[in-house]
């Protein structure tokens, strides 16, 4: 029989559409303000007493909060009023110190049975309700310091191989390299061997009472191409960071000279977001230092995991055999003997070579894992705020080991305080170490930038538009008129629907795609409808212009979608940022309006005329 869906097909389509609205639904609970807290590391608990410190400090400046909640790795403040959110973050982090990283947030209202199903509001653009927004510094001028501070320790394993006696090389603060000796000739030879090995810098000889003196200054082009090196490597850490966190539509991008921006739309911890981001964690391994070393080639450092309050101290030797850059691949496991966490590392051939070269020779003695972290320290030693923060880099061995054979390309570091600690330190090493540490120099949250007047009218046309096709589609097509305005709602739906489950994210411009794609599903209808008054106008019967009016109009209305649907693609493989939004509405709503306009509409129309004696169709 004609215009009969089996019930099956009609079953199936009320399910989809159920779905649609269920994770829909999640969108109509908007999320509080809030304020997070967690631990510089992994491994600082966050418990209740935390928490009231903080929630104490909020009471004391009448700022009102609720729902606060510790779950032992962050803490988390809702907040009556967003326009606390700032000054709520500032005075719990001068409650907390230097130890605690705070963060705005917005916190979730999702009822927990909608919750249990996966269904979460739709992520939001920096230009609807915000993110976070990070400007972060990068000390460029570390590098140049470390830099030659490499090639002073190389200078001196040179001058040594040539048999050159020197009294001292020194990297000075300046960033300069001097070099002293006690006759000319010497000087002389090393000189000569200074500027053959470093042509990047202008070596320069002078005499100062009885001292024979060699200064080295890098040249500006090579200042500016590890500068610019620098500030390189630090984004595309960057990116790599936050692929990791799976944000949606990132924006890192360079600002200026030494300066990165990073925009997180939708990003719901931001505290996590902050920690990882911001964080410069590298690892260094190096071989215990003999007993009989000169004190110059050895550098005594405390364990990470000093017991009873006594820090526990050993002394590695000052050359690093590798670094964190030689880390290809890392993964955060547990020991098989004694499920204590470690972190698997993988090695570049290079970095390889070298742990096998060094750790051959090295058998038996202890291999030390030194653990760099890059903090910033807002207080003194005395509790008092400083004026101005300032970095200090904490060194600290988290492993001391016998080396039992040959390491290569492959092994693993323990020595860590709990199994997140070990998952964050090998995304850190998995996305590559920061060339320069950094300071968050800016931290906010993004409202709408196109302001809250555009937002409205954005909403508004949407609404506007919605109506007119509405009243158009009643007025021009009547039943049928109908059962395409339904389908046009349900479309809707299900685009709000899809877009929530698969974590795509509306920005300003996707809200334009919402209304090119309200116009392109009503278009669809409107072929159809077209079809059938012309088949009814050729003497068809009306069951005969229902059903061959669907039917002749789908190729059509294919070729157009897939047209379309091909020009979203290319947006959104060659544009960025909102245009790359605007494509994933436009292409969700091509699929979503294929399906309402043509299975959707033509299963109402079924339900209403199907299988019916009908004189007369109202369309």
């Amino acid at each position: 029989m004609l215009n009969r869906y089996p019930l099956w097909k009609n079953l199936l389509i009320l399910c989809v559409v159920i779905s649609g609205l269920l994770y829909s639904a999640a969108n109509l609970y908007s999320p509080d303000p809030a304020v997070q807290i967690s631990g510089v590391s992994s491994a600082l608990e966050i418990n209740s007493s935390t928490l009231k410190r903080a929630t104490s400090a909020l009471k004391k400046e009448n700022i009102e909060f609720f729902g606060d909640i510790a779950t032992g790795t962050r803490g988390l403040i809702r907040l009556k009023d967003q326009g606390d959110q700032l000054r709520a973050k500032e005075l719990i982090k001068d409650v907390l110190g230097d130890d605690y990283i705070v963060a705005l947030n917005l916190a979730p209202t999702t009822p927990d049975w909608l919750d249990g199903l996966g269904a979460s509001p739709m992520k939001l653009g920096l230009d609807l309700s915000g993110g976070v927004h990070f400007l972060m510094e990068v000390d460029t001028g570390s590098v140049i310091t470390a830099r030659i501070e490499s090639i002073a320790d190389i200078a001196k394993s040179e001058l040594r191989r040539a048999r050159i006696r020197y009294k001292s090389v020194v990297a000075t603060q300046d960033n300069r390299i001097v070099a002293r000796f006690t006759a000319e000739d010497a000087r002389n030879s090393a000189a000569a061997i200074l500027r053959r090995q470093n042509p990047q810098f202008i070596f320069t000889t002078d005499k100062e009472n009885d001292q024979f003196i060699i200064e080295g200054e890098m040249l500006e082009q090579e200042v500016a191409l590890l500068e610019r090196y620098a500030v390189d490597q630090n984004l595309t850490t960057l990116r790599n960071r936050v692929n990791e966190l799976g944000v949606s539509e990132p924006i890192v991008q360079r600002q200026g000279s030494n300066r990165i921006v990073v925009e997180l739309p939708g990003v719901q911890d931001t505290a996590e977001a902050k920690r990882i981001i911001g964080k410069t964690a590298n690892l260094e391994f190096r071989l215990e230092a003999e007993p009989s070393a000169l004190s110059s080639s050895k550098e005594e450092f405390e364990f990470r995991d000093s017991e009873g309050g006594f820090a526990r101290t050993a002394f590695l030797e000052r050359t690093p055999i590798i670094t964190g850059d030689s880390v290809t691949g890392a993964q955060a496991s547990f020991d098989s003997q004694t499920s204590l966490p470690q972190v698997n590392i993988d090695l570049s051939s290079e970095g390889g070579n070298k742990m096998f070269r060094s750790t051959v020779k090295n058998v038996g003695r202890n291999l030390g894992v030194l653990f760099i972290e890059y903090k910033t320290q807002t207080r003194d030693a005395q509790g008092n705020k400083l004026e101005k923060p300032v970095q200090i880099i904490e060194k600290k061995i988290i492993s001391l080991a016998t080396i039992q054979s040959a390491l290569n390309a492959q092994f693993r570091t323990t020595g860590l305080g709990s199994s997140a600690e070990a998952s964050e330190l090998a995304l850190l090493l998995r996305s590559g170490a920061l060339a320069a540490p950094m300071q968050f120099v800016q931290e906010s949250t993004i409202g709408p930038s196109l302001g809250a007047e555009n937002i409205a009218l954005g909403v508004k046309s949407v609404q506007i538009g919605l109506f007119l096709v509405l009243v158009f589609m009643l007025v021009f097509y009547k039943a049928f008129g109908v059962a395409a305005n339904i389908a046009l709602a349900v479309n809707l739906v299900l685009l709000v629907a899809i877009m929530s489950l698969f974590g795509a994210t509306l920005t300003l411009p996707g809200i334009a795609g919402i209304v090119l794609t309200v116009g392109m599903a009503v278009d669809a209808n409107v072929l159809i409808f077209s079809r059938v008054k012309e088949e009814l106008a050729n003497g068809l019967s009306p069951q005969q212009a229902i059903n061959s009016g669907f039917d002749r109009a789908f190729t059509t209305i294919l070729d157009a979608n897939i047209t379309t649907l091909i020009v979203a693609i290319i947006l959104y493989g060659v544009g960025t940022g909102s245009v790359k939004g605007f494509a994933v509405t436009l292409a969700i709503g091509i699929l979503t309006s294929m399906f309402t306009a043509i299975v959707g509409t033509r299963s109402i129309i079924n339900l209403i005329y199907g299988g019916r004696a009908v004189k007369k169709l109202w369309i």
